[in-house]
């Protein structure tokens, strides 16, 4: 069982920066590590869609080809926590950006077992 918070989302001019946190609490008897890790995101009226994944270690990102380049994903095992560094957003960036854990690293939403609140990112032109 694992149950994950986002938080950092906000308003933001377009060219603007956002860091978006995830932090994970962990069923006893399991551990963070043994999770991949990603980001989505759904705008209002469309469908979800891929952000960011990354693997059990981290050593593996796979980025959406919207954001790569102005997107960075990380975590942190000992803190439980992973990270979506925003740069550059434009206006199509806004949307409500979730956090999910999976047994494996995958950009398909339907592989995610476990899936945070979300938070809202607002960027203006």
């Amino acid at each position: 069982q694992v149950q994950l918070v986002e938080s950092g989302g906000g308003l933001v001019q377009a060219g603007g920066s956002l860091r978006l946190s995830c932090a994970a609490s962990v069923a006893s008897g399991r551990t963070f590590s043994r999770y991949a890790m990603g980001w989505f995101r759904q705008a209002p009226g469309k469908e979800r869609e891929f952000v960011a994944a990354f693997s059990r270690s981290g050593e593996y990102t796979k980025y959406a080809g919207s954001v790569k380049g102005r997107f960075t994903a990380s975590r942190d095992t000992a803190k439980n926590t992973v990270y979506l560094q925003m740069n550059s957003l434009k206006p199509e960036d806004t949307a409500v950006y979730y956090c999910a854990a999976a047994g494996g690293y995958s950009e398909y939403g339907v592989n995610y077992e476990y899936w945070g609140q979300g938070t809202q990112v607002t960027v203006s032109s």
